[in-house]
């Protein structure tokens, strides 16, 4: 069955909101509480060295922060419900982005306030010693459903009252709260602050009608009284009639604007992707001007809302919400929905070119490294006692193309080849042309962890998949090339990250 796009707006648009509640779909009803049914920690779609929540609904990465010598990961969350509820912001710590303990929630709506309804994404810092989180609050008006205002959102703070970031305290109004004056705003979240020598800025990813996306910027002294400035950069219209605003490109979501390699970079999510762009920021002035741009995944649905911050090295490490790309109904049957993509560390080459790779600590969960050389036009097929692999293939490149195809029962279900011959790359009905040369990575690696698979072409493109059913002792790993010379690939099996697919 062709799986229903689950958008982040789709979520919002069936949250159980009380005397505002949005009536769930049909094929859900009945089904919210299903989690309380299954067997999550046996589930071989569940991944299990990606972080995911412990059951039900999850969506946007939050404030990632590092802390007291620990990582802090925050995250969208409905704990009672896999077809969704008021997001709170569920709360992980690391001490290596990779493994994950589950902490209890970190903020949840307060009743009565601007936040009432959801605590939507946004960002953490750290203002003289003491963590703060800013986040987008709402309150749901259901006399405006199918409007851009059926959300009223405001964006809100709360700083930490212990070293662990168990606790924090609220302040009680909006420190932001609505769009400037005068504009027909088709959102306004997500706020994304940074330290400058003048000041704290913030940017908050909105948008207006048949005039395109856009991000929004403030600056303050001290987090909590914000002057508006002008936007930091416009999108046009695109002539998309979708009746979704962010479908439509008239609302950008989740603005990240960072500095990395002395460049700057800006990411936002619209139309069923997630958009970078970087180029050259005037501090005196506060603009700034795209040189280039391009796709931060080419999964289209399966990769969105990612968020950054910036490691005690110095490196740029980036999580996106890995998506279900399944039918509602089948997401909330089996008690859970979502996950979070590997750590990447961002990069920015000499032409201007977003380049990404997992971070080196991924490669702490390799078993023993299995060496396996291809022939041209004799591929190489393996049976998979484990669905957690990665698998790197060197582009140097021999082959004038590789294929990597995954099969159940002997059956094809996947399939990703790089064909360099003829410069694309195709995935089913996906297809994008290879980076240019030289590669900062010379390589493809993938990622396989359950239904999430994760792609690296070059160290510059990349592509999330999702593929369910997988059985293990049942699916086979086949590599074929084409050219004239053999290939030495190398497969590692890597180890879960906890003994029940973080159930616990």
């Amino acid at each position: 069955m062709k799986a229903r796009k689950i958008a982040r707006r789709d979520f919002l648009a069936a949250l159980g909101l009380g005397a505002s509640s949005v009536a769930l779909p049909k094929q859900v009803q009945g089904l919210a509480l299903a989690s309380g049914t299954v067997d999550l920690a046996h589930d071989a779609d569940r991944p299990e060295y990606h972080f995911i929540a412990s059951r039900n609904w999850m969506n946007d990465p939050n404030g990632p922060i590092f802390w007291k010598g620990k990582y802090h990961l925050f995250y969208q969350w409905a704990p009672d419900s896999a077809a969704g509820g008021p997001p709170n912001w569920g709360h992980a710590i690391s001490s290596d982005m990779v493994h994950w303990r589950h902490l209890p929630i970190a903020l949840t709506p307060t009743p009565g306030a601007a936040d009432r309804d959801g605590c939507w994404t946004g960002s953490a810092v750290v203002r003289d010693g003491v963590p703060t989180a800013i986040y987008t609050g709402v309150i749901h008006q259901p006399e405006e459903r199918g409007t851009d205002r059926e959300w009223r959102q405001a964006q809100m703070l709360a700083t930490a009252e212990d070293e662990g970031l168990l606790h924090w305290k609220k302040v009680a109004e909006p420190v932001v709260a609505a769009p400037p004056t005068g504009m027909m705003a088709t959102g306004f979240r997500d706020p994304c602050p940074w330290r400058e020598s003048d000041g704290w800025y913030l940017v908050v990813g909105s948008g207006e009608r048949d005039k395109g996306g856009c991000v929004l910027l403030y600056r303050s002294q001290d987090l909590r009284n914000w002057e508006y400035l002008h936007p930091l950069v416009h999108g046009q219209a695109t002539g998309n009639a979708s009746p979704d605003s962010v479908d439509r490109g008239d609302m950008w979501e989740c603005p990240d604007f960072f500095e990395v390699n002395g460049q700057h970079c800006l990411l936002y999510s619209s139309e069923n992707k997630v958009s970078w762009s970087t180029g050259e920021y005037d501090r005196k002035e506060h603009r700034f001007t795209i040189k280039r741009q391009g796709v931060i995944d080419h999964g289209g649905n399966a990769y969105y809302a990612p968020k950054s911050f910036s490691a005690p090295d110095g490196r740029r490490v980036l999580w996106g919400w890995v998506r279900e790309m399944r039918a509602q109904a089948e997401f909330v049957a089996a008690g859970w929905a979502g996950a979070i993509s590997l750590p990447r560390v961002m990069t920015i080459g000499k032409q201007g070119q977003l380049e990404m790779n997992p971070a080196v600590e991924v490669e702490k969960l390799r078993g023993a490294e299995e060496r396996i050389t291809v022939k041209p036009d004799a591929p190489h097929r393996r049976r998979l006692s484990t669905l957690r692999q990665e698998l790197h293939v060197p582009t140097t490149f021999a082959p004038a193309a590789v294929t990597v195809r995954l099969l159940a029962q002997g059956r094809r279900v996947w399939e990703l080849a790089v064909d360099v011959a003829g410069n694309a790359v195709r995935c089913g009905e996906i297809s994008f042309q290879l980076p240019a040369l030289p590669w900062p990575r010379p390589s493809l690696r993938l990622f396989l962890d359950g239904s999430v698979i994760e792609a690296f072409v070059g160290g510059r493109e990349a592509m999330t998949s999702r593929v369910y059913g997988l059985k293990p002792d049942q699916t086979e790993l086949e590599v074929s090339l084409t050219g004239a010379k053999n290939v030495e690939l190398s497969l590692w099996a890597l180890d879960a990250i906890s003994s029940d697919r973080l159930t616990t």
